[in-house]
């Protein structure tokens, strides 16, 4: 049996724990698995045992992904530090990809404090491997912390600046400033970690100081204020910045593991992208890394981080290079600021993390843990979203030489945009997708001009009119719940006539259904209606829209003008956007647009 007090062996943390916390996730599962008499702490981490108690740390938050480890940083040597007392069995268990797993390390320990026990990996070759252990207790004891680290030092010490942009959410920020100073104030990086708040509300009353700023800024957007606090993070001497919400809904031992993975890698071009995790449902992936092909797409949606295999099996193909037109949303991206050769495109929102890392030759890497949680996309959706979706797309296919397409895949994705708007009677949305097109086809120098997107935000406020939320009367009943249920081959007919649109008198016939938010985009539901009514997450809110034949004329005509347009202006606008790309995308005219000195403030 291995026992003593707390190792004197040089010990560097790669990997700390995380523990579900109040405010963050009180989930289980995705973090361990307790079996038998074994009870967590919420407030303080840590699980306390009676004997016959077993913890499995397999869950997504604290397994540690050799192969990425081994595959940026090389092959370096391992370790399993635990702290805590009472006689315990540790078995550390290697998983591979598609092969049987092995027992590294099955030892009985006693542990009086601090130990650390080296780890055996000279067997360990194949390229997707994950560590995880397993404690069984033989007598009452505590596990009150744990790490996976090295003996071996860092390559390098990372300066990073944490950019936070925010617009008048001040008690969002009060809360992520307070967060980070704790955090701060215990962590051994405190000298190597600090946060500017990019207050583009210009309403923050923070005092400065403990490792944090504030920069009152104009108002452009996420584009805008994540421009000034990269334009900050060379200024001051950072290595590297972290582009984050305001909200911060992240572990804060999250850093750590983005700080020291950018501490030992062998590529300057390194990246950290972290995940987004359904807020809603706090074990279930939203993305973890996103694909840009046409259109937008997350990756390893919906997956359940209470399974361990879904988990592993995220892990495993996650190792390696990440899939062509991969890029990495701001809610947490860590980048080395050398290798930021363009500044983000002035699109205000949405788009601008798109273009920001295909624009840049980064090395992105996810790593377990490493997550925001954020609220569901499902009642986000607005004729302003789809107006920023749609112009941004078209956008990425005209500058950015690797992602040219043709007018005809142009088209598809235009035709997408179209059925999903038009199938559901989101006219306000598809005149939203007009006018997208139209200020695309107006050129580069446009979105210039209207970086602070007033006059559009308010020209899009004024056209959402059907699909503008209401607050339900609290007095009468919910609606009830009613989603379409045609069969296939009805609803294929319904295709062909575009839900209706395209039958005489059609107004006048169809269902009335009514179906929550999470499920707009489910088209098969709403096949045959003739008014919809939608109810967002909490049922707190609606809206209805009916068929209206002279709306979708209107809108469907002024789309085929649009389309028609950029297939004869497409040479001459790729030139232009091309051309006016880098422009756009420098240090100098940021500097302008923001009225920064040079040389930083």
């Amino acid at each position: 049996m291995i026992q003593g007090p707390a190792s004197r062996t040089t010990f560097h943390v790669l990997q700390p724990a995380i523990w579900p916390e109040a405010g963050i996730s009180t989930e289980i599962m995705p973090y361990m698995t307790p079996r038998g008499p074994c009870v967590s702490s919420l407030g303080r981490g840590g699980v306390t045992f009676a004997p016959g108690g077993t913890l499995s740390v397999d869950g997504y938050f604290n397994l540690f992904n050799l192969g990425k480890w081994r595959d940026c940083c090389g092959d370096i040597p391992l370790s399993l530090r635990l702290r805590g007392e009472g006689r315990l069995h540790v078995t550390v268990w290697l998983a591979r990809h598609d092969k049987s797993w092995d027992r590294i390390l099955s030892e009985p320990v006693t542990l009086l404090g601090e130990m650390t026990l080296p780890l055996d990996l000279s067997e360990a070759q194949a390229p997707q491997m994950v560590l995880f252990f397993e404690i069984t207790a033989l007598s009452d004891g505590k596990l009150e912390d744990f790490a996976w680290g090295t003996p071996l030092p860092p390559r390098q010490l990372p300066e990073l600046m944490l950019s936070v942009t925010t617009f008048r959410r001040e008690a969002a920020v009060a809360d992520t400033v307070a967060r980070f100073r704790r955090f701060r104030a215990a962590s051994p990086l405190r000298d190597h970690l600090r946060m500017l708040v990019v207050d583009n509300g210009q309403s923050l009353a923070l005092e400065p100081g403990d490792g944090v700023s504030f920069l009152p800024n104009a108002n452009l957007g996420g584009a805008g204020g994540f421009s000034r606090g990269l334009l900050e993070a060379r200024a001051s001497g950072a290595t590297h910045c972290l582009f984050m919400d305001d909200d911060a809904s992240v572990h804060m031992e999250a850093i750590t593991r983005t700080w020291t993975l950018l501490a030992y890698a062998t590529d300057p071009r390194t990246a950290v992208a972290g995940a987004m995790i359904n807020a809603d449902h706090r074990w279930q992936i939203w993305e973890n890394g996103a694909v840009f092909n046409g259109g937008c797409r997350p990756l390893f949606h919906g997956t359940d981080l209470r399974d361990r295999e879904k988990v592993f099996r995220m892990e495993f193909d996650t190792t390696g290079p990440m899939p062509e037109g991969h890029y990495a949303g701001w809610w947490y991206f860590a980048f080395p600021v050398d290798q930021a050769r363009h500044m983000p495109f002035p699109f205000f929102v949405r788009g601008d993390d798109v273009s920001f890392s295909l624009a840049n030759d980064f090395r992105c890497v996810s790593l377990p843990g490493v997550a925001s949680f954020q609220e569901s996309f499902t009642d986000k959706a607005a004729p302003l979203t789809w107006y920023l979706d749609l112009r941004s797309h078209l956008a990425h296919h005209l500058s950015l030489p690797q992602k040219q397409a043709s007018w005809g895949r142009m088209m598809r994705m235009v035709v997408n945009f179209y059925l999903r708007t038009v199938l559901r009677f989101h006219y306000d949305s598809l005149s939203a997708v007009n006018l997208a097109i139209e200020d695309v086809l107006r050129g580069p120098q446009f979105f210039d001009a209207h970086a602070d997107m007033a006059t559009r935000r308010q020209d899009l406020k004024a056209m959402t009119v059907t699909e503008a939320w209401q607050k339900l009367d609290p007095q009468k009943p919910v609606p009830t719940i009613r989603h379409g249920k045609l069969s296939r081959w009805q609803r294929a007919l319904l295709l062909l006539t575009l839900n209706g649109h395209l039958l005489p008198l059609a107004n006048r016939f169809g269902t009335d259904l009514v179906i929550e938010a999470a499920h707009r985009e489910n088209h098969r539901e709403i096949y045959g209606a003739r008014q919809i009514t939608y109810l967002n997450a909490a049922r707190t809110s609606g809206y209805t829209v009916t068929r209206d034949r002279r709306r979708f004329w209107r809108e469907s005509l002024r789309l085929a003008r649009n389309c028609l347009a950029l297939r004869r202006q497409l040479p001459q606008l790729r030139a232009e956007w091309q051309g006016n790309y880098a422009g756009l995308t420098s240090e100098e005219f940021w500097k302008a647009k923001l009225a920064v000195a040079t040389g930083g403030t």
